[in-house]
């Protein structure tokens, strides 16, 4: 390597160091659910339960859990988080797409048009959506204030160097940008087994 090269490298690793770092969290497979959804699977007019506080303000985790199917396989007692939404959205790993039988299609939160449908079975009743099922696209929520400081802005892509004992770069993160988020970094546990995650975890941005 010429001595050129070796310059270069250590311009970006210094450039990417002065960047502040953010906080990296690992998502499982969870389910979001509307109001047709939580009448059909608890009751009608049934309350979800919380169990705890997500780091995103406004969100939590719930009591209740349900069984995602697909072609293959099902799993039981899957996560629902709260509160509810206006669709029904069902969130895995690549991993999980592959043991149920479903698609993985990688998307956004929220961006479910034309994803893969499943069965949700739940302690009242069950239901097929017709649509719904993703892998969440990695992202970094961010309030604005954040996003300035870091010199970036809604929807775009950036990499995120992670320093771990399995240190690697995740490219195409997303951020996203609102007053009603909290700064963190979110992948789910394919990705997070990838960069051998533990809480705390810290990652560097790279425009």
């Amino acid at each position: 390597m010429n001595n050129r090269v070796i310059e270069r490298v250590t311009e970006r690793v210094e450039a990417i160091l002065k960047r502040p770092p953010v906080e990296v969290e690992a998502s499982g497979r969870h389910v979001h659910l509307n109001r047709e959804a939580i009448d059909i699977l608890f009751g009608k007019g049934y309350a979800l339960t919380k169990q705890a506080d997500l780091s995103q303000p406004g969100q939590f985790s719930c009591v209740e859990r349900l069984c995602v199917k697909g072609p293959k396989s099902s799993f039981p007692n899957v996560i629902v988080l709260g509160p509810e939404r206006n669709e029904t959205q069902i969130e895995i790993s690549n991993t999980d797409a592959i043991a149920l039988g479903i698609p993985a299609v990688v998307r956004l939160s929220g961006d479910i048009s034309g994803s893969p449908s499943a069965r949700l079975i739940g302690p009242a009743g069950e239901m097929i959506i017709k649509q719904g099922v993703i892998v969440a696209m990695r992202h970094i929520h961010m309030v604005p204030k954040d996003a300035a400081r870091y010199g970036v802005r809604d929807g775009q892509s950036v990499s995120v160097y992670i320093w771990s004992n399995r240190s690697t770069t995740f490219n195409n993160v997303i951020i996203r940008v609102s007053p009603q988020f909290a700064t963190y970094m979110h992948i789910d546990y394919d990705e997070a087994n990838a960069c051998g995650f533990h809480k705390g975890m810290v990652g560097l941005i790279e425009l």
